[in-house]
């Protein structure tokens, strides 16, 4: 999970309880799915898409990995699945997902939001 980037240092958005519900969250999605799951908080460049595809790329295994890129002060969300991982997540998965975090955010848990994406998510790539 990153907060922000090098250059720029920022408080943590989340507290410690939030972060070890984070950290629970993604040990079950990858244990469960055989995927690999990751999250980006911070801002992303524009576009934003590429962005968070950059990111994705950038990750160990990518053709397994879903990577959930969230920017809060820009109010944006990608949600980015490599080739195997698109196997078992359709585009329309990651949307329902991206509306039920959507949701959260807009009442201020961002943690929660991630969560809640994450286990929708891990319930339409099935078990591994």
């Amino acid at each position: 999970m990153t907060a922000g980037n090098a250059t720029e240092v920022r408080e943590n958005p989340f507290t410690t309880r939030q972060l070890l519900r984070l950290d629970k969250a993604l040990r079950t999605a990858d244990s469960s799915t055989g995927l690999t799951f990751s999250v980006y908080v911070g801002d992303l460049a524009a576009p934003a898409r590429e962005t968070a595809q950059r990111l994705h790329r950038e990750l160990p295994a990518p053709a397994q990995s879903v990577l959930i890129a969230v920017s809060p002060g820009q109010r944006l969300l990608e949600i980015v699945t490599g080739g195997q991982a698109r196997k078992r997540l359709s585009d329309r998965d990651a949307k329902l997902a991206a509306l039920s975090m959507v949701a959260a955010f807009g009442g201020g848990d961002l943690a929660g939001g991630i969560i809640l994406g994450l286990d929708q998510l891990v319930t339409h790539a099935g078990r591994d």
